[in-house]
């Protein structure tokens, strides 16, 4: 069974920057599609960040991130990364990684906390 492993999160000042890893256990990124997702308290998850493993490795982003956060990957490494910038308060949430859509098991995330 795929398992997928979250790590980098933190507690961050706004205008800040974090960097989060998506570690997968066997090698699934090719030829899927990956995304980066998070959840709010008390809000559904939702789909932050996405790139297509191969052909080029385009992404895609969800308005309230664009121009803030850039999602890549590490085939080789079976990796995957989202750099985080300009953080906002609004940002907290707990953040996941899983295929697009999100088909594989959950793993616990990396909860991110925007705060002064």
């Amino acid at each position: 069974q795929v398992q997928l492993a979250e790590s980098g999160g933190g507690l961050v000042q706004p205008g800040g920057s974090l960097t989060l890893s998506c570690a997968a256990s066997v090698s699934i990124f090719n030829p899927y599609v990956m995304g980066w997702y998070r959840q709010a308290p008390g809000k559904q998850r939702e789909l932050v960040a996405s790139i297509i493993i191969t052909h080029g490795g385009g992404t895609n982003y969800a308005d309230s991130v664009k121009g803030r956060f850039a999602i890549s990957r590490d085939n080789a490494k079976n990796t995957m990364y989202l750099q985080m910038t300009s953080l906002k308060p609004e940002d907290t949430a707990v953040y996941y990684c899983n295929l697009v859509p999100g088909v594989l098991p959950w793993g616990q995330g990396t909860p991110v906390t925007v705060s002064s």
